[in-house]
């Protein structure tokens, strides 16, 4: 099984986004650069952020999500963020009404059953655990093996938490890399065991 791995651009105080859901500057830096991040040339970074972003972005096998990110989306119109090739969906509901049952979305109940069966449909392939609430509680479970962050060089003062209500201590080893990119500082932990 590939490695789960909790994910986010997140404040300097540790929001992921505001009171209202929105992420503000968080992602600005993926809109600084020269280099296209993505196919269609929309992202575009600097050589450094490239370098540490893209082979990560091409390990990744399938994304967990809360339902909270999934409606915000849209469902993200049933076509997976980056190429991704599965999103599964941590929610106590179905499916919403007319979902495209083709579509590589698959709605699981529990953190526990939502990285299983992501580590089921990625292989070898890296998970990624949006972070917030949902990354929070697969933390809290033990289920995270590294914790990623793009650290953007604001302050939101409130807001939706990096590591959402987690309430307990977690230790982390030394970062295995800081990269310093325009308007980001990438970081790179893994968790203590």
């Amino acid at each position: 099984m590939g490695k789960v791995v909790m994910y986010s651009s997140v404040s300097v105080d540790g929001f992921v986004a505001d009171e209202n859901d929105q992420p503000g500057p968080l992602f600005d830096w993926l809109l600084t650069g020269d280099v296209p991040l993505d196919e269609g040339g929309v992202l575009k970074v600097s050589q450094t952020s490239y370098d540490y972003t893209r082979p990560y972005w091409d390990q990744i096998g399938a994304t967990v999500v809360g339902r909270h990110v999934f409606d915000l989306t849209d469902g993200w119109d049933g076509k997976p963020p980056g190429a991704v090739e599965h999103v599964v969906v941590v929610t106590h509901r179905p499916a919403p009404e007319g979902w495209d049952p083709d579509a590589p979305f698959h709605f699981v109940d529990g953190v526990e059953a939502a990285v299983a069966k992501a580590q089921a449909l990625a292989g070898e392939r890296i998970v990624e655990v949006a972070a917030g609430d949902v990354g929070g509680q697969v933390l809290a479970a033990g289920l995270v093996d590294e914790v990623r962050m793009d650290v953007v060089p604001v302050v939101l003062g409130s807001g939706k938490r990096y590591f959402g209500a987690v309430d307990a201590q977690h230790l982390l080893e030394d970062p295995d890399e800081v990269v310093q990119g325009n308007r980001v500082l990438h970081l790179r932990y893994q968790v203590r065991r």
